[in-house]
């Protein structure tokens, strides 16, 4: 019997309106359109202007600034599912509250698997996302998860640069799987940057653990929030010796005075993807985008291709 292709429609929040259109594009299909009523109070309320009937629906919503963003997924996810669609899938390309993957100290809550609950609770089919801050979060799933790596974005990228003495950094202890995973593409050698905080987004000391003299280093992380520690680690790394240092970092959160933060930084530049719209443009930050590998994805996903051919650099 052959396999049978439903229609596919797709659908951004208001949190990804930018990205979604460059996937819509990619992928060769408009996006739907959705109203977002509003009350006085701040209540919002979606709803599709067009019949998803049958349909496999993509909602592309990225759930930074959680608030807002994972309610109106969570709403969008619902009334998809009441109108019928025949398999609904939450694009995800940044996951809020994956920095809670586990109970690291007593009377806490496990906010990435709270949200899991919560997407799943709302009706979702399957949910594609990229760089999660655990690979274990996907456990927390029991429906099919998509788990997209960016390294097949940045590699080419770090490649194009002709460093001839590359070296990979961790910025913490807790990434350096991460940093060794990106090091195997360059046959590199990596060094980690130990860090111990005072409490979160507060780093008391760093020291590194390796030889970085000499050499162009390139640190790995999945988020940037305040760059408080990206910066303290450039800065560390250029007293050692280095040649250079960059970042690479998936989803630039990039709160605070995070961007003042990286301007007065030894950072040459630092390198993201646009899961996360920037708040502004700034010469020390390089975007490289996610739509044309979230296209590919959606396309195996309704045509039952394979999604591990994604990850191929």
């Amino acid at each position: 019997m052959p396999l049978q292709f439903n229609p596919v429609k797709l659908f951004a929040g208001t949190g990804s309106k930018a990205l979604a259109h460059k996937i819509a594009a990619s992928y060769g299909k408009p996006l739907g359109n959705v109203t977002l009523s509003r009350f006085s109070d701040g209540e919002f309320q979606p709803s599709y202007d067009e019949t998803v009937r049958g349909c496999d629906v993509f909602l592309i919503q990225s759930t930074c600034q959680p608030n807002d963003n994972l309610m109106e997924l969570l709403l969008m996810i619902d009334a998809a599912k009441r109108a019928s669609a025949h398999y609904i899938t939450a694009i995800v390309p940044y996951y809020g509250f994956s920095r809670q993957d586990r109970k690291d100290k007593p009377r806490v809550a496990i906010g990435a698997k709270l949200v899991a609950n919560l997407l799943q609770a709302a009706g979702i089919s399957r949910i594609m996302t990229m760089d999660l801050h655990a690979a274990q979060i996907q456990a927390f799933f029991d429906v099919p998860v998509d788990h997209l790596d960016a390294s097949v974005i940045f590699v080419p990228y770090i490649k194009s640069l002709g460093l001839d003495d590359l070296i990979i950094a961790s910025p913490d202890m807790g990434g350096s799987y991460r940093a060794r995973t990106f090091a195997k593409f360059f046959n590199a050698e990596v060094v980690i940057c130990d860090k111990r905080r005072k409490r979160a987004n507060e780093i008391e000391s760093m020291s590194i653990i390796g030889d970085v003299k000499g050499m162009d280093v390139v640190l790995i992380d999945d988020v940037c929030d305040t760059a408080g520690t990206l910066s303290k680690a450039a800065g560390l790394i250029m007293e050692k010796g280095a040649k250079s240092v960059r970042a690479v970092c998936t989803h630039p959160v990039l709160s605070g005075k995070a961007y003042e933060t990286i301007e007065n930084s030894m950072l040459t530049e630092l390198i993201v993807t646009d899961t996360i719209p920037l708040k502004r443009e700034s010469d020390k930050i390089r975007v490289l985008s996610t739509a044309e590998l979230f296209a590919k994805a959606i396309a195996n996903v309704n045509e039952h291709g394979s999604i591990s051919d994604l990850f191929k650099v």
